[in-house]
């Protein structure tokens, strides 16, 4: 599957450095160090059934700073993504709206690159789609039955793959959940903890095997399709390897989601599946968190199409800590379309405040834990400062490029 068109990033000069961020199973700051130079991650990609929202944006922006301050640390990254083209919430959608599934997921990922391009979000070397990595599940799933903790259902009609979870080195490290308090978020994100025949109510499914009017693939477990875990955890270790540096995504994938794939991904390897999870936000809106099954949801596109400048956007995102909670309200895009013209007015005078300083502020504030608000702020001051330097306006263009994908 292909991804976007990738804008062009700025070099800046001086750019050894190291990056810094919150590591949700530890709860602390780690320094990111890859080996070789070369930094891997993986972010959680879309389940293509509705246009990208706000909260969509929040998080690819997120780890689209995390990609810039890597790559303006001097480092060569390899970033993964995926798409969840088959699953059960596509498939309810396109039953509701009569639309084939297959072109349901095919018109909302062309949307997604969309957005994704308009906001200047980097796009993954490797974009890769549920059903195109169906051979890597299967390839992961057989490889865990040789450790025995994969098995099938005690069901005549439906003897589904299902992985033992406690068999797992360090299940449960990242989400730090009681039993009864993982099996009640379980049930609420997907998961079927009340399924008879399971060894324990976490254990998650891995294959589905075919049922009447559902997508199937034949493979050597039956004919069927891929548990939402086991997809990204197939696809990281296929084009990352085991203990890559950075899973990442929403908050609300730490349980289930992140832990089942730790949990996987340990197994099959004995190694750390990744060497840090890193988590972004929720965006709210009228008090609640904002997503498709509430339908309490700002797109994207319908804001690009009534013509919300998308760096307006991006900067709205970026004035919030990326690991905060917050609500969108109507002033928030006014007051960044605001200090977009503020910053735009500042770069194009005859002479500016020298760029050095500033420079130096913005990496200092994104190396440590991603602090776009305290970046803004930097630029915010230099903006409303004075000085004789002809040309740090077009220095600083470049660096807010750069940093923080914001093209003036």
């Amino acid at each position: 599957m292909k991804a976007w068109t990738a804008p062009d990033v700025p070099t800046l000069d001086g750019a050894a450095g190291r990056l810094r961020i919150h590591d949700t199973a530890l709860d602390e700051l780690v320094d990111i160090v890859p080996d070789n130079d070369e930094a891997r991650f993986y972010v959680c990609g879309i389940t293509p059934y509705d246009a990208t929202h706000l909260g969509h944006a929040n998080t690819y922006v997120a780890y689209d700073l995390m990609y810039r301050v890597l790559l303006d640390c001097g480092y060569r990254v390899i970033y993964t993504q995926n798409v969840t083209d088959v699953d059960d919430p596509l498939l309810e959608r396109a039953e509701q709206t009569g639309v084939a599934w297959e072109d349901l997921a095919e018109d909302q990922v062309n949307l997604f690159r969309e957005d994704m391009t308009a906001l200047r979000v980097l796009p993954p070397q490797h974009y890769i789609g549920a059903v195109e990595a169906i051979p890597a599940v299967v390839e992961l799933i057989e490889s865990l039955k040789l450790t025995g903790a994969i098995y099938q259902v005690d069901d005549a009609e439906y003897p589904d793959w299902y992985f033992e979870v406690h068999r797992a080195p360090g299940f449960g490290r990242l989400s730090k959940l009681t039993d009864d308090e993982a099996v009640a978020l379980f049930a609420e994100r997907g998961g079927d903890p009340d399924r008879p025949g399971k060894k324990d109510p976490l254990d998650c499914l891995v294959w589905r095997l075919e049922r009447p009017g559902e997508p199937s693939w034949e493979s050597r477990l039956g004919r069927g399709r891929p548990g939402w875990h086991i997809e990204c955890t197939a696809i990281a270790l296929q084009y990352l390897g085991a203990s890559f540096d950075i899973q990442g995504g929403g908050s609300d994938l730490i349980f289930p989601h992140h832990e089942m794939c730790a949990a996987e991904g340990a197994m099959a390897t004995r190694q750390p599946f990744a060497k840090a999870y890193v988590h972004s936000g929720m965006v709210g809106l009228h008090g609640e968190k904002m997503s498709k099954s509430r339908g309490n949801l700002v797109l994207v596109s319908r804001l690009r199409a009534s013509g919300a400048d998308p760096m307006a956007i991006r900067l709205g995102l970026l004035a919030h800590h990326y690991r905060t909670d917050w609500e969108w309200t109507a002033n928030a895009l006014t007051e960044a379309q605001q200090r977009l013209t503020r910053w735009r007015e500042a770069v194009a005078r005859p002479a500016a405040p020298s760029a050095e300083p500033l420079i130096a502020a913005l990496r200092h504030a994104l190396r440590n834990d991603l602090d776009s608000p305290a970046a803004l702020a930097a630029m915010d001051a230099w903006a409303s400062d004075s000085g004789d330097d002809p040309s740090a306006g077009a220095t600083v263009t470049e660096a807010l490029d750069a940093l923080l994908g914001v093209r003036l």
